[in-house]
């Protein structure tokens, strides 16, 4: 017996279009890869927080990197002045007057250390995204766009500064950009409602982290040597 034409039809739609969203996929993940094998980038990082009751103000990361070599990052959090450095799997931070090493923060400030291991820098983090990431659309002008996956949200909100407390109601969506088939930009908002510290009341955040690379194969990675002991 021949199969029935209104059977095969849809399927032949449904694979068509299945395909079509892991070759979209495949391209921003080449996007990314063709920046990861770049001699050297820089970028910043926006984020913007909203959401009531929030007591976190964090400033753009300046960040510069260079392929097997350091990485180097610049923000501010709640006023106060931060520098970082990155090398293989080794991570220092300067909060105030002396570098410390992931390894060498304890107590209190064991989040600190857990969010310096879990950096990544555009490249790998754009990677990251996309395997949260449910499908994806192509659009105009080295345009993606589509939705990530609940589970992908509450990811990235455990790795946060407030991922003590796991997130519930979680959506997000995330967006890249290419430019002759290398990553320029990208952009992901994330909505949660969360439950931290002693007293439980919840707090519902809604951020949106811009991040837009820039000076491909000019930028120059300076490290302060107090730094570099730390990473040695």
């Amino acid at each position: 017996m021949k199969p029935s034409w209104s059977v095969l039809f849809p399927a032949m739609i449904a694979g068509s279009i299945s395909v079509h969203g892991a070759d979209v996929k495949s391209d921003v993940k080449t996007a990314a890869q063709k920046l990861a094998d770049k001699s050297n980038y820089s970028w910043t990082s926006t984020p913007k927080f909203e959401g009531p009751g929030l007591n976190w103000r964090q400033g753009p990361t300046q960040g510069k990197t260079e392929r097997g070599e350091f990485t180097f990052i610049t923000l501010t959090v709640n006023d106060t002045p931060i520098e970082a450095a990155f090398k293989g799997d080794k991570s220092a931070i300067k909060r105030q007057t002396e570098w410390e090493s992931a390894d060498e923060i304890e107590g209190g400030t064991g989040r600190v250390a857990r969010r310096l291991k879990a950096f990544q820098a555009p490249a790998a983090e754009a990677e990251d995204l996309l395997a949260k990431t449910k499908e994806l659309k192509k659009g105009s002008a080295g345009l993606y766009s589509g939705a990530l996956t609940a589970e992908g949200v509450k990811e990235l909100f455990a790795r946060s500064q407030r991922g003590r407390a796991e997130a519930t109601d979680t959506k997000g969506s995330v967006k890249f950009w290419t430019k002759d088939g290398v990553l320029t930009k990208y952009e992901f908002y994330v909505h949660g409602k969360l439950t931290p510290g002693k007293d439980q009341q919840e707090v519902e955040i809604n951020l949106t982290t811009t991040v837009e690379i820039k000076d491909v194969g000019s930028t120059k990675v300076i490290v302060p040597e107090e730094a570099k002991k730390k990473l040695s």
